[in-house]
């Protein structure tokens, strides 16, 4: 049996081993016959479209991270159990990926070296997952594709191979042509950098909504603080997120029996015997909270539940604006709600303009008892809208960059939320929105231009550079696996000659 072009023995028995996880020597794989069969290319084929769903998968992934703290608090409110699960979800995709290309990288050195690919049934039942770009996984498919093609006596086939697959490559080539970013333009056509809207404050070094994250936004240059105000039993507007305690506080320890009931049902007295901060430190909800300093943990034990008028004096203090909702609306005493909040925010002295009121009930009444306040819409403007909206707050997910330019050019105000990765700002910066509210204030902050900003023909020169060299690489491959076959061709009829040889003289 003539060695394979291109790959010594060793090696090629080697690669078979890790591949098909048994110990094959090249004598064991002649006297077993092994071959690559369908069923064996199938698999491969199927490695190679999961190779293409992780492509996707990595992308969502990379998304969904910049959302996954909502998750998180989701999951404790369902199992009241804390874990940061965007963790897990990345120690999953890093192992799968590493996993799935040495698998994909042992099946193409296999078929480089002619050894057939005998994937094992665990490989089989994991299922891999690999992303290293579809430009790049279309290419590498070229050697096996090749192998098939030079290899196959189908004239039809062939064909359709080709074609298929050629008609893939144009279409992944010309894909550029009608692509489009926000951040392909000139460096001086980028719009001024958004203002920072602290999400509760600045929760990754603080306890959320409390003073102590207000005054860590105002470190981050944050020009408005963000969050929610609900009414205690007896009156007194609060700073709380959730409806219930049970998250943010130690109500579990100081009340037990009252725990499961909503904030409103508790009185301020009550309310001012809560720790607000410890949980900050026993949970971790972001990785940044083991980089605090010692000062900072011990303020942290020490946070209360802040009344709205006590965030009012220090947003006067900060001058910076606060920016909230009034939960929950669908309150049978809302109305009332409603009243001690504009009382306690006309009783603060903070000026006007400094209050963004977020509800949507009762605005008329808001805007007679209290019209230097500045109304936002969590909505879109309607066709028929009467009054102008000079300010929006939406999730970033429900505006397209082609409507916050013009949201921009008709000098409407668009804040979207929750923003906390780098790159999704530096989209959103591109964009021209005018400001983003984020839970990692001192990261964005430390941003002085977006990750990246391409001028379009720099864009069109670096996919130029990649189609030709994945082209060059393809054309690369096919030419190798006809040098190959010819090779293997060779040696075949070489031996077919001298097996006519030996027959010949064993007759005689």
């Amino acid at each position: 049996m003539a060695d394979p072009p291109g790959c010594c023995r060793p090696c090629a028995t080697c690669l078979l081993c890790l591949y098909s996880c048994q110990w094959i020597t090249a004598k064991k794989e002649k006297r077993r016959g092994l071959r690559t069969t369908k069923c064996d290319c199938s698999w491969f084929f199927f490695l190679f479209c999961v190779f293409l769903f992780t492509l996707v998968w990595l992308y969502i992934a990379i998304i969904i991270l910049n959302d996954f703290h909502n998750f998180n608090e989701f999951i404790f409110k369902q199992q009241k159990l804390w874990l940061d699960w965007s963790l897990v979800l990345l120690i999953a995709t890093a192992v799968l990926i590493t996993y799935s290309a040495v698998l994909l990288v042992l099946a193409l050195c296999l078929q480089l070296c002619g050894q057939p690919l005998k994937l094992h049934w665990l490989h089989k039942a994991t299922g891999p997952f690999l992303h290293i770009g579809i430009v790049g996984g279309m290419t590498l498919l070229a050697w096996p594709l090749a192998s098939v093609i030079y290899r196959a006596h189908n004239t039809g086939l062939k064909v359709f191979l080709l074609l298929a697959y050629s008609a893939a490559m144009i279409a992944l080539y010309l894909a550029p042509l009608g692509i489009t970013s926000p951040c392909i333009m000139e460096e001086n056509q980028l719009p001024p950098k958004p203002a920072l809207v602290g999400h509760r404050g600045a929760p990754m070094l603080a306890p959320e909504n409390t003073l102590m994250s207000l005054r860590k936004a105002v470190d981050c240059d944050v020009q408005v603080f963000e969050t929610d105000v609900m009414v205690s039993a007896d009156g007194v507007p609060f700073l709380m997120h959730d409806e219930k305690l049970t998250r943010t506080t130690n109500v579990q320890t100081v009340f037990p029996e009252r725990a499961a009931l909503n904030s409103t049902a508790f009185n301020w007295t009550d309310l001012q015997q809560l720790n607000a901060g410890s949980w900050f430190l026993e949970r971790r909800p972001f990785p940044s909270v083991q980089s605090l300093s010692h000062g900072d943990r011990v303020q942290a034990t020490r946070q209360k539940i802040p009344s709205l008028g006590q965030v009012l004096d220090a947003a006067k203090e900060s001058n910076i604006s606060i920016m909230f909702d009034l939960r929950p609306e669908n309150h049978s005493d809302y109305q009332s709600f409603v009243n001690a909040t504009l009382a306690v925010i006309l009783q603060s002295g903070i000026p006007l303009q400094q209050v963004l009121w977020l509800p949507d009930g009762f605005r008329e009444q808001v805007k007679q008892q209290v019209p230097g306040v500045q109304q936002v819409y969590g909505r879109k403007r309607l066709q028929d809208e009467k009054e102008p909206l000079l300010h929006v707050n939406l999730p970033y997910q429900d505006m397209s960059s082609e409507e916050i330019k013009q949201y921009r050019q008709d000098n409407i105000s668009v804040n979207l939320y929750v923003v906390n990765q780098p790159w999704l700002f530096s989209v959103l910066w591109c964009s021209g929105v005018s400001s983003v509210t984020t839970n990692a204030c001192q990261v964005l902050k430390e941003m002085k231009r977006p990750i990246w900003l391409l001028p379009s023909s720099t864009y069109l020169m670096i996919w130029i550079v990649v189609d030709c060299v994945s082209f060059l690489m393809i054309l690369w491959a096919f030419l190798l696996m006809k040098k190959c076959s010819q090779r293997r061709r060779t040696a075949e009829s070489e031996t077919d000659v001298l097996l006519t040889k030996i027959n010949s003289l064993m007759q005689d």
